[in-house]
């Protein structure tokens, strides 16, 4: 009898050990780890443990991923209150700063705003966010319908940190939007880089979640001025 022929009569005959279960510990198959044979029911024992230990590694790295989205939901949740108390454009903008160095610790923020209403003409006139921007920096803000993230791949963009674009190694870019259905049908108004030393902290394949809502936090604030 072939093996496969053996391990078919087993399958189809699942009472076969109910009715010689002294076989069981009479079966020696070779060490998982090793070369020398053990009980089948002492392999089965290594084999749940092994299952054990992984389900317990994945649960770890469940609570761990849980607990960091729960902290950055509080800072989300900081950040809303502080925008919704600004009373007026500056502060706003001075305040999204500080919570994002301060308490998201992202060392480099820049925010530039090419929709300029009656109401905010007063605060452009003295504020580098109203800062000319090319069209060239228009059209790719206005294409991105998920946050850039990555190298700087933006000359203009990076200038936009000042002295401190010398050490930037990883950028996060997110369009400013008006209302609409869809992210790329709702009129592009501005852009907020955020920039870090570290090349790991925003890099292609991250989750964007939380960025794309900061983004959009960040256009309803400052909608209340434009």
């Amino acid at each position: 009898m072939k093996a496969d022929e053996v391990a078919r009569y087993l399958r189809e005959n699942q009472a076969f050990f109910e009715e010689y279960a002294e076989m069981l510990s009479q079966i020696y198959i070779p060490h998982p780890h090793g070369g020398r044979a053990i009980a089948l029911s002492d392999r089965q024992v290594l084999s749940l443990r092994e299952k054990s230990r992984a389900l317990e590694s994945r649960l770890t790295e469940l609570l761990q991923v849980g607990e960091e989205n729960d902290a950055i939901g509080d800072k989300m949740h900081r950040l809303s209150v502080a925008l919704l108390a600004a009373p007026d454009l500056p502060t706003l903008v001075s305040t999204l700063y500080y919570n994002l160095r301060e308490d998201f610790a992202v060392p480099h923020a820049a925010l530039r705003i090419w929709r300029v209403s009656q109401g905010a003409s007063r605060s452009a006139g003295h504020s580098v966010e109203f800062g000319k921007v090319s069209d060239d920096l228009k059209q790719y803000a206005a294409s991105l319908a998920q946050p850039f993230c990555g190298p700087s791949g933006s000359a203009e963009a990076a200038a936009w940190f000042g002295e401190g674009a010398s050490h930037v190694r990883s950028v996060a870019h997110m369009a400013l939007r008006g209302a609409g259905a869809s992210a790329l049908e709702r009129e592009c108004f501005g852009m907020l880089a955020l920039g870090s030393e570290d090349v790991l902290r925003f890099y292609p394949e991250m989750g964007t979640l939380y960025l794309r809502r900061l983004g959009e936090l960040t256009s309803g604030a400052l909608l209340r001025y434009l």
